[in-house]
């Protein structure tokens, strides 16, 4: 189970135009209560010689709830409910459960879920590359599952997001269709483990 799936649920999307990519971040985490996305993610190993490719769609609302749906190639889902996150393997019935602060800490899905930017993070825009502004954000912590991410913006909303983890393996989200401070229904961060699935607690 790569520990990086619900670190990657890190998203960001401004409402005005703004200096650079680091305000319209700090904007997201102060303006951005919840929203919906689909994505498709990329993950390539280190040698740059191995890729897997996988799509989905997200939801969140703050505080602390969020919901990642991976449809394809496998079925897999994520949900923090606020106390607990929960990662589901449709196909092995296994559930993993941890409590949300130990499972987030200083990671990209902190910084969704209403983690403290300026606490937890270094925060440094990057030249724009691909049609994108750049903005990137390195854990204080050195010791973390990941390295840095790096969010993309094309205009006012977010378009990628790419993370290294601490072993130089990359995952590149590309976001569509993203909806901020969409309607989202309450029951999406509620789980309930199916029946005869294992459940272990981490």
């Amino acid at each position: 189970m790569n520990k990086l799936l619900f670190a990657a649920l890190l998203s960001a999307v401004s409402f005005a135009v703004h200096a650079d990519a680091v305000d319209t971040l700090k904007d997201f985490v102060t303006n951005v209560k919840s929203g919906h996305a689909s994505f498709t993610q990329t993950v390539v190993s280190p040698d740059g010689a191995k890729k897997k490719t996988s799509s989905g769609s997200f939801d969140f609302a703050r505080p602390n709830r969020f919901r990642f749906a991976y449809a394809k190639p496998f079925e897999q889902l994520i949900v923090a409910d606020g106390q607990k996150v929960w990662i589901h393997d449709v196909d092995l019935n296994q559930v993993s459960v941890r409590k949300f602060s130990q499972a987030l800490g200083a990671t990209p899905a902190a910084i969704l879920a209403g983690g403290s930017l300026e606490k937890d993070f270094t925060l440094s825009p990057l030249p724009a590359k691909d049609g994108l502004e750049w903005v990137q954000a390195t854990p204080k912590v050195k010791d973390g599952a990941f390295q840095s991410v790096r969010i993309g913006f094309k205009g006012r909303d977010l378009s990628a997001v790419e993370i290294t983890d601490s072993f130089g393996q990359r995952s590149l989200l590309q976001f569509s269709q993203f909806a901020a401070n969409a309607g989202v229904a309450p029951e999406l961060f509620k789980f309930t483990a199916p029946p005869g699935a294992d459940v272990i607690e981490q």
